[in-house]
Order: structure tokens, then C-alpha cells, then sequence
């Protein structure tokens, strides 16, 4: 069968866009051909630099005919009924339609509407130069004096379509000034002639001789493994980074891998810094030696074949990184010079936001709040104040102006350098933390106190000010902080009742079941556990996998039978009675063995649970209501609840009611399913 082949080649598309836009170009176009009655086998997208690359394959070479029948109005329906029916249908006339009887609803019209199929290069020469027009680049440009957008210059479109044994047609169509045709080019550098293409396989040996590597995930795995073996001969490893190796594959066609080296005095710079120099500056991979310490190496991915084997490109790599360097080694030993909290009066410049005051303000709250928030985790107010006091100091420092993605951290080292405690200067680095869901939690107590004061400040700072996500609008990263003040309360193990307005709570309830479901946690037994007022962030996680254990069991499963049963009756009953029934069992009235005998057990756990809720131990909680499941069982075995005496009818009723009212106290099983 037919495959079409559509190349779409640019300037240089910024490489933090191309993934995105393969999988757009291979969404828009497949789409498209199966709402054309184009079925087609696979499809594949790829993306380097300079172009935008699909195959797709076994479609056929003409739409199918089609048959359709559609239902109009009544016979003898108002004219503008009939009248829309015709346009829908495509009739002139109404006698084009016919009549067909239904026993119910009478005489109808309906027309029959068959369409032929269409000539599958005719389709794509309407479908191509749409998904162009209407490609979702999040940043576009025009050039020149037409009108088309792209994400740079477009400069050729290859359009073939046809069969492995035939000479291909090409698909055509233009867009801005440009014409299809089945044309290419190599390497900018290496190879810049024009490659005359038929279909993807010739296509994608082409360009791999004129030195262009079509597949991303190949360009990556290729300088992946150069690089480990280059820096394996050195006794070298690679610092893994998944983000700029993906970067660097869309900045390269045919990637060279090299070494370069600077000078080791600069290893006295905090590792991170060289690293994020090294990285944001020449895109370039760090080293550690065989101890695990920072090596004065860094791995380059050129884009062509240097003749002289990449002495003037490392040359040039470590002549620009040195002068980086020196510049972070500058910032470094300026900042030193001055305490951290000299930094503090230029926080008052520096708005935060134009409703919530300036950063100096934020600060000022977060000293507050800490010395709140300390004595509820173990931690020294004095401490926590400090260290909140000095939390956003480092802002105003030149090394986080020159790299925002070290703040924080940089706090510690300058705090460790002035002889600021241990537990201060770790709590200026973690109290931003978690940043994601693999991040790690601050784990001691003045960093939990700080931490904790951020992000409680910011959440109810931007409620405060009605700033609430949206959608997936979310430019304050307050789901982020939400989801922070829930892991550190849960992962440290937090007793930490969260005294929050309701709407913000709900808020926190929402994220948290998002939490414990990614974490496997059954949606409607995170429900059973979170009632309105909930304000305990440990102790809903801890009543999630109490009744998580309890349901695994058979105990567990036959007792929330035995739950729904009760609950079941209960309601019909009350419906009917007009009335609730508090659950005042009354001894006298107990006339069988079964029921009192659940009566009892129904007591006794309903103390013993009490205490172990008391106390917050959820899984002796559950395990107690465990073992009513046999005297539930016998009492729906024995025991007829709708006796004929009302008043022992009442008094089973308020024993279901006492049951219910039991299992209540550890998680509204209602809600659970089954």
C-alpha cells in the first residue's frame, strides 16, 4: 500500500519545541487523514534542527465510497423543519427524500446520501497545507511579506505519496511561497547539496550520508554512549542529566562528542555553581572522578566533523567557560564579603506581588509564622525565626541573580561561610523544598518550620487576594505548595492540624487525594476518610491505609457487606418512618441470642475503637472493627429486623444505627464501593 512522506524544512527550531511539535505534526496529520476516510497502518514523526519529518504508512490510494442514511422530520412537519433537513442532507428537493413508516412515531422522511471516494493525493493536497496554517507552535514568526506563521523561516516542503514499487507522486500544494515538491538538503555545514527524495526509506539513508540523524532519541543515545566512553578512558563518569541531554540532541544533526578541561583552581566554586555555568553558558555535561568529587573536565557535543579532530572547538569551549568562571568565582567572593543579612534592605525594593506587599513583607510574615509553626514540630523559635529572617536574603546576591535556579542553596553556603548554625543554614536551602513530586522533604525540625511558613504563606496569601488556580492555570505554583505542606506533614510523620479558611481547605483536600491515589491509594476509600472539616493531613493518610489493610481482608470485605446491608435498612427504614434512629439500644428489649450478642460486641468496639482513634492508631482501630464480622454475619443470618412488635423493630434499628455509628468513627463506609 501507498505511504505518504512529508518533510518540512526550516531554520533552526528551537529545540526545547521539537519533540512537542513531531508529535503535534504526526496527531494533526493522522487525524486528519482518518476524518478524510484515509485509514492508515502506522504513522512515525521525527525532528532535528532543521526540519520537521513524517511517514505514514499502508494508507490506501482513494477514500472509500460511503453510504449514509439520515432521519429527517415528520411528514408534513413545518417548512422550516423540512427546510434544514434538506440543507443537512444535501437535497434540493424533497422528493429526493423518502418516506419510511415507524408504528410509534408515523410516517418520516429520510434520505439517502452516498458519497464517492476521493483520490487519497487529492485529500492530502487539501489536508497538508490546513495543518500547516494551523500548527499550534507556541511561539511563531513571519518573514518576508506573506502572512504564514512558523516557528522559523520554513525553506522547503517535501510532499511524496506512493506505492514501494512505484515511482512516487508528489502530494501537491503551497503554502506561503512555498511549493511541494520532493526536495531536501544534507548538514548545513557537512553536507548543504539538495537530496532528491522518493519515500521514507531511501529519504532516511539519504540523509544519514549527508550526515543528518533524522531520530532525536538516536542523536541521544549517540552522544550518551560517546560520552560515557570518553570519559570512562579519562576514569571519568558523566553527571547524568536527562534535560539538557535532550537539549543538546536538538541543537545537533550529526553530534561529535569531545572533552574539554579548565583550570582546577575553579573546584574551590561550590559544585553547583560550576555546573549550572557550565551547563546554562556552553551546553555542555560535568564530570566526577573515580572519588565522586566535581573532575576540571566538561564533555562538548559539536555539530560537525572538525578536521583538526575539535582542537579549535574545545579551545574555544574552555577559553569561554574560563571567562564564565572567573566571572561565578567574582560573584562568589563578592557575595561572601557581605553577612547574608545586609542583603535584607534591598528585599523592600524588590515587590513580591503588587497585592501582597514586597519581598521585605513576605519576610516579616515568614518570621512570624515560624515562630508559630516551631513548637508544633520540634523545633527552636528563636531558630526558625532566624532562620526565616534570612530565608529570601540570598536574592540579592550576584551569584543568584546570574543564576535564579541556585537560591536556596547558595543561602546555605554563604550561611555556613559567616557561621550561621548548621540547622539554619540547612533550612535557607530546604525550605523551598519539595519542588516535584521526586524532590526530597526537609527533614529537619527548623526547616520543616520554615518550610512550612512558605508555603502556608503563599497559599493563603494568594487565597486571600481570590489568586486560586484554574484549569491548568496555575502561575503562583500553588498546587506545588499544596502538595509540599502535605508531603512534609505526611513524610515526617506530622501531627499538624491545618488552620485554614474552608475553601483553602478543600483545596488541600483535593490535592491530597491526588496525592494518596498517585501513591495507589482507591479513590473511594480516600473519600471514606475525608469529611469537610478534616484538617489533619497525617491522620487521613493514616485512615487511607488503615482501611485500605482492612478491606484487603475477608473480615474486612464481608464486614462492609454486612455495613451495606445495615446501612440499607436503616435508610428505607427512616424514609419510611419519617424519622432517624440515634442508635439507644435498650437490653430489655434484645429477644434473641444473635442480636445480643451483637449488641455487646457493637459496645465493646465502639469503646475500644474510641481509644485507639484517641489515640490515633487507625490500623488497631480497624482491626477491632474486624472482629465484628461474625456476630454481623450471625445476626443477619438469625435475626429478622422488621419484627411484627414495633418496639422490638425500633430497637434492631437503633442497633443497625449504633453499628453504623461505630464504623463512622474510623471512615464513612458508605462511600466505599462493593
Amino acid at each position: 500500500m501507498p505511504e505518504l512522506l512529508l518533510e518540512l524544512f526550516s531554520e533552526e527550531i528551537p529545540a526545547r519545541f521539537q519533540r512537542r511539535a513531531a508529535e503535534d505534526l504526526r496527531k494533526g496529520v493522522t487525524n486528519a487523514l482518518v476524518d478524510a476516510g484515509l485509514v492508515y497502518e502506522g504513522a512515525r514523526a521525527f525532528v532535528t534542527p532543521r526540519r520537521l519529518a513524517l511517514t505514514v504508512t499502508g494508507l490506501p490510494a482513494r477514500s472509500p465510497d460511503t453510504r449514509e442514511e439520515k432521519k429527517g422530520p415528520k411528514v408534513g412537519a413545518p417548512q422550516p423543519a423540512i427546510d434544514g433537513f434538506l440543507r443537512a442532507a444535501g437535497l434540493a428537493s424533497i422528493d429526493d427524500a423518502k418516506i419510511e413508516s415507524d408504528p410509534k412515531k408515523g410516517d418520516f422522511y429520510v434520505a439517502h446520501i452516498s458519497k464517492p471516494g476521493a483520490d487519497a493525493v487529492e485529500l492530502l493536497s487539501g489536508i497538508l497545507p490546513k495543518i500547516l496554517a494551523d500548527f499550534p507552535w507556541a511561539k511563531s514568526m513571519r518573514w518576508g511579506s506573506g502572512s504564514f506563521n512558523w516557528v522559523r523561516p520554513l525553506r522547503a516542503i517535501t510532499a511524496t505519496f506512493g506505492a514501494e514499487n512505484e515511482e512516487p507522486v508528489v502530494v501537491p500544494f503551497a503554502s506561503n511561497e512555498l511549493v511541494s515538491g520532493q526536495t531536501t538538503f544534507g548538514h548545513r555545514f557537512l553536507a548543504p547539496d539538495a537530496i532528491k527524495v522518493r519515500r521514507f526509506e531511501d529519504y532516511a539513508s539519504a540523509l544519514e550520508r549527508a550526515k543528518v540523524v533524522l531520530d532525536i532519541d538516536r542523536r541521544k543515545d549517540i552522544i550518551r554512549t560517546d560520552a560515557e566512553q570518553l570519559a570512562f578512558a579519562q576514569g571519568l563518569t558523566v553527571i547524568a542529566d536527562e534535560g539538557l541531554l535532550e537539549e543538546v540532541a536538538g541543537l545537533v544533526e550529526w553530534p561529535v562528542v569531545m572533552m574539554g578541561t579548565f583550570d582546577p583552581d575553579f573546584l574551590k566554586l561550590p559544585e553547583e555553581v560550576i555546573i549550572a555555568t557550565i551547563r546554562a553558558n556552553q551546553k555542555c555535561f560535568c564530570l566526577r572522578d573515580a572519588e565522586g568529587k566535581l573532575a576540571p573536565n566538561f564533555i562538548i557535543t559539536a555539530n560537525t566533523v572538525a578536521t583538526d579532530g575539535g582542537v579549535v572547538i574545545t579551545a574555544g569551549n574552555e577559553r569561554v567557560i574560563r571567562a564564565r568562571l572567573s566571572d561565578a568565582a567574582f560573584f562568589y567572593q563578592g557575595d561572601l564579603a557581605l553577612p547574608l543579612e545586609h542583603g535584607l534592605p534591598k528585599l523592600e525594593d524588590t515587590v513580591f506581588h503588587a497585592k501582597l506587599g514586597t519581598q521585605f513583607q513576605r519576610v516579616e510574615r515568614l518570621v512570624k509564622l515560624a515562630a508559630e509553626i516551631a513548637p508544633q514540630v520540634d523545633a527552636n523559635p528563636e531558630r526558625a525565626k532566624r532562620a526565616a529572617m534570612l530565608a529570601k536574603a540570598d536574592l540579592t546576591t550576584g551569584m543568584v541573580g546570574e543564576f535564579p535556579e541556585l537560591q536556596g542553596l547558595m543561602g546555605r553556603y554563604y550561611a555556613v561561610a559567616q557561621g550561621e548554625p548548621a540547622d539554619i543554614a540547612t533550612a535557607l536551602e530546604m525550605h523551598y523544598k519539595p519542588l516535584g513530586p521526586t524532590d526530597k522533604v526537609p527533614t529537619e525540625p527548623t526547616s520543616i518550620a520554615v518550610a512550612l511558613a512558605d508555603k502556608l504563606d503563599l497559599l493563603t496569601g494568594f487565597w486571600a487576594i481570590d489568586e486560586k488556580p484554574t484549569g491548568s492555570r496555575d502561575p503562583f505554583a500553588l498546587r506545588r505548595a499544596a502538595l509540599g505542606v502535605i508531603r512534609i506533614i505526611s513524610e515526617n510523620g506530622l501531627k499538624f492540624p491545618l488552620k485554614v479558611e474552608p475553601d483553602l481547605l478543600a483545596f488541600f483536600h483535593d490535592r491530597l487525594k491526588v496525592s494518596l491515589r498517585d501513591a495507589g491509594a482507591r479513590h473511594d476509600l480516600v473519600d471514606a476518610v475525608i469529611s469537610a472539616d478534616s484538617n489533619d493531613i497525617l491522620q487521613i493518610t493514616q485512615r487511607a491505609e488503615a482501611l485500605s489493610t482492612l478491606l484487603s481482608s475477608e473480615d474486612g470485605k464481608n464486614l462492609l457487606a454486612g455495613y451495606k446491608r445495615a446501612a440499607n435498612i436503616l435508610a428505607a427504614e427512616e424514609k419510611k418512618d419519617g424519622k432517624s434512629y440515634p442508635g439507644n439500644v435498650e437490653q430489655d428489649k434484645l429477644q434473641l441470642a444473635e442480636e445480643t450478642a451483637l449488641a455487646f460486641a457493637v459496645d465493646a468496639v465502639h469503646a475500644a475503637v474510641s481509644a485507639h482513634v484517641a489515640k490515633d492508631d487507625y490500623k488497631g482501630a480497624m482491626a477491632e472493627l474486624a472482629t465484628l464480622r461474625a456476630p454481623v454475619d450471625a445476626f443477619f443470618t438469625a435475626v429478622l429486623v422488621n419484627d411484627a412488635d414495633p418496639a422490638v423493630r425500633a430497637n434492631r434499628l437503633n442497633l443497625l444505627a449504633r453499628l453504623r455509628d461505630t464504623m463512622h468513627l474510623v471512615a464513612d463506609f458508605s462511600k466505599v464501593a462493593g
